[in-house]
């Protein structure tokens, strides 16, 4: 069981994301948003969107550094992905 963490590379809203998942389970992964105190609002169907001030602390609270390539090859090989078109229901 793993929590992962990419680069804050994604701009939005004056600032930079991360995206945080689980390659094991869903449930590992809301425990860990709850207990960092990351808001359910930051869910987006498999993954916490998380700014760049937030980064070095969830690396402390024990998520681990990935590259985005990383993080989406663990978290599609999970089953855990939600691709851009299941997202939108096609």
């Amino acid at each position: 069981m793993t929590v992962l963490i990419d680069q804050a590379i994604w701009p939005a809203h004056n600032t930079l994301w991360a995206h945080l998942v689980s390659d094991s389970s869903l449930a590992e992964l809301h425990e860990f948003a709850a207990a960092a105190k990351i808001p359910p609002r930051s869910f987006d169907h498999d993954h916490y969107d998380v700014p760049v001030a937030r980064w070095h602390e969830l690396v402390s609270r024990g998520a681990e550094p990935v590259t985005v390539r990383q993080l989406v090859e663990r978290l599609r090989d999970s089953g855990l992905r939600v691709t851009q078109k299941q997202k939108r229901g096609l």
